[in-house]
């Protein structure tokens, strides 16, 4: 992985924040519904949910990693970026 940073814009920013901020609310809900011994299928589903949201948040940053930090890379030749980004949907998926 590159330790270089990346400047998002704002409107990305707020917008995985807010997403965020979604997951920190469901998570916290889950430990609320396991103190109040909740059934362990309204749990399961709740955490089901959870994972969801990471994995549709985590591929909306890939795309668009892809569609900047990549192009960037490619335009500038180089071209283990595409490595990198086979190696993240590996772990992704």
């Amino acid at each position: 992985m590159s330790d270089k940073l990346v400047i998002r814009c704002d409107d990305d920013k707020n917008n995985y924040k807010k997403r965020l901020n979604i997951i920190i609310g469901q998570v916290n809900g889950i430990n609320k519904m396991i103190d109040d011994d909740r059934h362990c299928s309204d749990i399961l589903i709740q955490i089901s949910a959870v994972d969801k949201a990471l994995k549709s948040l985590g591929q909306e940053i890939l795309v668009n990693h892809m569609k900047t930090c990549m192009v960037d890379d490619i335009k500038n030749e180089r071209y283990n970026s595409i490595d990198e980004v086979m190696d993240l949907c590996r772990k992704l998926i």
